[in-house]
C-alpha cells in the first residue's frame, strides 16, 4: 500500500499501538525491543507483508490472540491464582480464587521463558517448561516494594527440589527427619525446579530487610515493638467444653472452619480449634464452653525432633513456632559476621540463593548479601507452613500482591451452597 492511500484512522491506529510500544519498551529496559517497530507500522500502514496467514480461519486467529494477549497480561500485570490451604485463614480461604498484582513490587522478567500457556510448572503430570532458556533475575518497575504487613505470593524457596511422588511435600524436611537416601528410595525420584517454577505460596510478610523479628507468645515483636495482630490472625486454642459437641450453626455463624475441627469426647471439646481475636471473646461467651487456654509451644517443645522442624535445624537454637528468635533479616549491601553460632541461619542464602562460596565465606569470617529478604507467617499461625519452618523469602522469589477475590468456593459444601457470594469482590491490595 501506498503512504497517500493510508486513511487517518489507520495513522491514528498506528500513533497508539506504536506509543503503547515504546512505553512498554522503556519499562522493559531493552531497547532492542525497538526493532518491533516496524512490524507494527507495516500491520498499520504499509501492510507489506501478511502477518495474519491464519485470517481464514477465524477460531484459529481468536485462539492464537487470547493465547499471546492472556500470556502477556499474566507475565506484566496480573495473574489468576488459587488459595490452596487453610495457612492464611481468616484473611484469605481456602478455595479463594483471586489475581495477583504483579505491578504493586514489579513483575519479573521472565526466567524461565520456554513454557506452555496458561500452566505454571505441570503439565499431564510432567513439566510444562524447558530450562534450554534461562536469564537472570530482573525486576521491572513497580509501585513501591514490599511492606510489613502485606499479604504475598511468592514462589516456595524449598520448592526448588521436589519428590515425584508427593511433590507438596516439604523434601528437605524429610530428609533431615528420616534421612535422603530413604526419602528418595520411597517417595522420588527428585525433581529439581529453577526458581521461578516452585510452586506459589501466600503469606503475610512480618519482617522486612534490616528488620530483627522476634516471636513471642505466638505474637510477632519487630525491632522489639509489638506488630499489628490483623484481624484475620488466628492462633489455636484448647476448646473444653461442659460435655458435647459446639453447635455447628453456631461456629460457621462465628466464621470458624468446621471442616477442620476435631472434637474430642474424652476432653471433652476441641484440643485445637483457631479463633481470632474476636472468635476467642464469642467462643469464651458460649454457655456451652468450660474454658479455654491457648496451645503455646514453649522450649523444649513437646516433639523429639523440634530443632530438625524448626529454622535454623541446630541443637543451638531452642526456638519453637511460638517463641522464635530473635532473627535478623539480611538486606542488600550488608554484611554479617559468619561465625558457628550465624552459620545455621545463612548458610543456604549464600549457598543457594546467591551461589556464594560457602567455604570462602566461613574463612574470612563474614559475607556481604547480594539481594534482599523477608520472613513470611500465614495469619492462621498454628496451621501454616512458613518461613518459621524453613527460612527466609528471597527478593528474587517475589511474585506479587493479592488483588481481588472473584470466585470463592467451600470445596466440604455442594453446589450452589459452596459459593462464598460475600468472598466475591474483596479487595486485598
Amino acid at each position: 500500500m501506498k503512504l497517500k492511500d493510508v486513511t487517518p484512522r489507520s495513522w491514528v491506529k498506528f500513533a497508539i499501538w506504536a506509543s503503547l510500544y515504546v512505553a512498554w519498551v522503556i519499562w522493559l529496559g531493552n531497547y532492542w525491543w525497538l526493532l518491533g517497530l516496524p512490524i507494527i507500522f507495516d500491520i498499520f500502514i504499509s501492510k507489506k507483508v501478511k502477518w495474519r496467514f491464519w485470517k481464514k480461519d477465524g477460531w484459529l486467529d481468536a485462539i492464537i490472540f487470547a493465547v499471546v494477549f492472556v500470556t502477556f497480561i499474566n507475565i506484566f500485570f496480573f495473574q489468576a491464582f488459587k488459595i490452596p490451604s487453610s495457612s492464611m485463614e481468616s484473611s484469605l480461604y481456602t478455595g479463594d480464587h483471586l489475581f495477583v498484582s504483579k505491578l504493586t513490587y514489579g513483575p519479573r522478567v521472565p526466567q524461565t521463558p520456554l513454557t506452555v500457556p496458561f500452566t505454571h510448572n505441570t503439565i499431564f503430570g510432567k513439566a510444562s517448561y524447558s530450562t534450554l532458556i534461562q536469564n537472570d533475575y530482573r525486576r521491572l518497575k513497580g509501585f513501591r516494594e514490599v511492606r510489613k504487613g502485606d499479604p504475598v505470593v511468592f514462589n516456595f524457596p524449598n520448592g526448588d527440589t521436589v519428590l515425584r511422588r508427593d511433590p507438596a511435600a516439604d523434601y528437605y524436611m524429610l530428609c533431615r527427619l528420616w534421612g535422603r537416601e530413604q526419602i528418595i528410595e520411597r517417595l522420588g525420584p527428585v525433581i529439581v525446579r529453577p526458581a521461578d517454577k516452585t510452586d506459589h505460596y501466600v503469606k503475610r510478610c512480618v519482617a522486612t530487610p534490616g528488620d530483627t523479628l522476634e516471636v513471642r507468645d505466638g505474637l510477632v515483636y519487630v525491632n522489639g515493638e509489638k506488630q499489628t495482630v490483623y484481624p484475620g490472625v488466628q492462633l489455636s486454642y484448647t476448646v473444653v467444653t461442659t460435655g458435647n459437641r459446639l453447635n455447628s450453626k453456631t461456629l460457621d455463624k462465628l466464621g470458624i472452619n468446621t471442616a477442620e475441627l476435631y472434637f474430642d469426647a474424652s476432653l471433652p471439646g476441641y484440643p485445637a480449634m483457631p479463633l481470632t481475636a474476636q472468635m476467642l471473646e464469642e467462643v469464651r461467651q458460649l454457655s456451652s464452653v468450660a474454658s479455654v487456654s491457648a496451645n503455646l509451644d514453649e522450649a523444649p517443645a513437646d516433639y523429639p525432633d523440634s530443632y530438625l522442624t524448626i529454622f535454623p535445624f541446630s541443637e543451638q537454637y531452642s526456638w519453637t513456632r511460638d517463641y522464635f528468635g530473635p532473627l535478623w533479616i539480611p538486606s542488600r549491601g550488608s554484611t554479617v559476621e559468619i561465625t558457628e553460632l550465624t552459620l545455621p541461619l545463612y548458610e543456604r542464602i549464600i549457598r543457594d540463593y546467591e551461589h556464594g562460596n560457602l567455604q570462602e565465606a566461613i574463612e574470612k569470617g563474614t559475607y556481604t548479601f547480594e539481594q534482599d529478604y523477608y520472613f513470611m507467617m500465614g495469619d492462621n499461625r498454628h496451621n501454616s507452613l512458613d518461613s518459621r519452618y524453613w527460612g527466609f523469602v528471597p527478593e528474587d522469589h517475589i511474585v506479587g500482591k493479592p488483588g481481588i477475590v472473584w470466585l470463592s468456593t467451600d470445596a466440604s459444601r455442594r453446589f450452589p451452597a459452596n459459593i462464598r457470594w460475600n468472598r466475591f469482590g474483596k479487595m486485598k491490595f
